[in-house]
């Protein structure tokens, strides 16, 4: 699935809590909630309005937004879920993992549609991927299960390749120790040495927070 096609689902199913309040309010208010900054969100956010659209709703029309960006700032997002949470918002959209975790923590009444990047009953979000339950919904990707799979393209592209880095965010926990362990079982595997560098913010004019460590993976 193309990443617009993808947006705008996530879109449609973000509509689906809004007749639950239909009566409450003249216009619905979506929550939106992301950790990043809006400025390379532009594609993804188009889609998303796109999506609603087409469930016949329509920002500043008869649906209104609230977004909560965390500019990078992963510990302001439970203050930011808690606002949508006071501002009594239908629905509260929230990607990536962090955010849909972060949103699980601030509400239990208040449906949320989610886009996470690992096992969303693992993460406990869900308690099955086929009944829900709760007041979560959302895709799952299994994005860092296929870690292996793409160091295996990697070494196709690349047959000499001896080292390799990884980046990761230390702030999403979960999804850290799920890739650093795939990508140490898979390097493992294929001789190869791995480095992990941290980075906690979107500032890539370096490593933030100037962390490293390697793996040996002998």
């Amino acid at each position: 699935m193309r990443r617009r096609e993808f947006i705008t689902l996530l879109g449609g199913a973000a509509a689906w809590p809004l007749a639950l309040r239909a009566q409450q309010s003249a216009m619905s208010v979506i929550g939106f909630l992301d950790p990043r900054s809006p400025d390379g969100m532009t594609d993804r956010l188009r889609a998303f309005r796109q999506g609603l659209k087409e469930t016949g709703h329509v920002e500043g029309e008869n649906v209104a937004i609230e977004y909560r960006w965390a500019e990078g700032q992963y510990d302001r997002l439970s203050a930011l879920a808690a606002e949508l949470v006071r501002r009594q918002v239908a629905v509260i959209v929230a990607t990536p993992t962090v955010s849909a975790l972060v949103a699980k923590s601030a509400t239990a009444t208040i449906p949320i549609v989610f886009t996470v990047g690992d096992d969303a009953v693992k993460l406990g979000l869900v308690s099955s991927l086929a009944r829900p339950s709760g007041n979560l919904t959302g895709v799952n990707f299994f994005g860092a299960e296929l870690v292996s799979k793409r160091l295996e393209l990697l070494r196709e592209l690349v047959p000499r390749i001896g080292r390799l880095a990884v980046l990761v965010n230390p702030s999403n926990a979960t999804i850290s120790e799920t890739t650093v362990r795939e990508v140490e079982a898979a390097a493992r595997g294929m001789g190869v040495q791995a480095q992990v560098f941290n980075a906690g913010t979107f500032d890539f004019g370096g490593v933030a927070n100037g962390g490293r460590r390697h793996l040996n993976c002998d």
